[in-house]
């Protein structure tokens, strides 16, 4: 039973201190002259801990309260019904300071190097491999992977990427399988058109015309979009605080919200084809467009539902995703086994008519859709950017 409707219910002792029958009636009585006063006490750590009406109206939204809601409380939305429980709310018996402004997080220098550096440790990567022959190549690459997964791990602990304090420790291994999705981007498709072909009879050797093609560019560009993606994370975080002020209603806050999350999620996938263009260019490969940019936009909404809050959604899909991707040439391999040569049809039935890149393409297209879907409901809730104490 939620709070408001145990309001609904006058009678019931609140306290231990209320057990007598004169008690609850007398607070009976006061609670249906004056209903705010007894949502007051019921939320009252909220209220007390408040830094501004904005952070109650955001606590009420997350324990259900709508603007219906508030107007049983014969307020108009629940912003004006949160500025008068802040006001009426008193703090150490001292009288409530005036509101302060919502917080609004700044760029900081230091996560703006952390960003770049995936990006620069992978076009390093890629610099050593091209340079290098035989054992060398390897070393080199191995070193390369090591450094890139070290120092997107190092862009993603702080800054608007972030969510060190707000992420439950079983989300941490959703990272398992966003690093299978890099892998499979970089291996997947090389590996899976060898497998349909009957092979692959050699380990991949790093060239884009080997018999186990390794897509370079698309993987590249990725971790150079980190900065983009930290950016645009940055500027939606920063205008929807400050649409916190001028909104005068849930309704009206989610309506503004929408559109910036949108031009955002836009943004960065305008961010991403432009890499993916220039690392195709420079590195004379294929740019995988629909291939890298359903990857891109999958991680870039599971990263933002994360930091604000809801990891559950970008867990699932990030796992569900990955599996299939790793179903894909485990069907194949599978069907040569004696009578299961039916495992490898629909994998064959897509790669046939669509190439091996389809696989990584409907797969991730389908999870982005599914959580961009998400991310417009949970995403435009004012409860979504209440003000953290985490450090920028």
């Amino acid at each position: 039973m939620s709070g408001l409707e145990e309001l609904d219910r006058p009678g019931e002792p609140s306290g231990p201190g209320e057990a007598g029958p004169g008690r609850r009636q007398a607070a009976a009585r006061r609670s249906a002259v004056d209903p705010v006063k007894a949502l007051m006490h019921r939320h009252r750590d909220l209220c007390e801990r408040a830094v501004d009406p904005l952070e109650i109206a955001a606590g009420l939204e997350a324990h259900g309260v709508t603007d219906r809601t508030a107007a049983r409380f014969r307020h108009r939305d629940v912003f004006s019904l949160a500025e008068e429980l802040y006001a009426r709310t008193s703090r150490d018996g001292e009288t409530p300071a005036r509101p302060a402004p919502v917080t609004v997080p700044r760029a900081r220098p230091y996560w703006a190097l952390l960003t770049l550096l995936p990006g620069a440790l992978g076009a390093a990567a890629v610099a050593g491999v091209h340079l290098t022959h035989g054992r060398l190549r390897l070393v080199a690459a191995a070193v390369g992977v090591l450094a890139v997964t070290l120092g997107l791990r190092a862009a993603l602990a702080r800054g608007p990427l972030g969510a060190k304090d707000r992420t439950p420790p079983g989300v941490l291994a959703t990272g398992m399988w966003t690093c299978c999705l890099i892998a499979y981007a970089l291996l997947g498709d090389g590996l899976l058109d060898a497998a349909v072909a009957g092979g692959p009879d050699e380990l991949p050797t790093g060239a884009p015309d080997g018999p186990w093609p390794v897509a370079v560019a698309p993987v590249l560009a990725l971790a150079l979009s980190c900065a983009p993606a930290a950016w645009s994370a940055h500027l939606f975080t920063a205008r929807a605080r400050r649409k916190l002020t001028s909104s005068r209603g849930l309704e009206d806050f989610t309506a503004s919200v929408r559109p910036l999350l949108l031009s955002t999620f836009a943004l960065y996938l305008s961010a991403l084809w432009a890499l993916l263009a220039l690392c195709g260019a420079v590195l004379d490969e294929p740019a995988a467009y629909a291939r890298a940019t359903t990857l891109g936009a999958l991680l870039l909404l599971a990263r933002l539902l994360t930091i604000h809050g809801f990891p559950h959604a970008p867990a699932v899909a990030l796992t569900a995703t990955a599996a299939a991707q790793v179903a894909a040439p485990a069907s194949v391999f599978a069907s040569r086994l004696p009578g299961c040569g039916f495992l490898a049809t629909p994998v064959e039935t897509v790669v046939g008519a669509w190439g091996a890149g389809a696989v990584p393409t409907l797969t991730c297209g389908a999870a982005a859709l599914a959580l961009l879907l998400h991310a417009t409901r949970t995403l435009t809730r004012a409860s979504a950017h209440a003000p953290t104490d985490q450090p920028w």
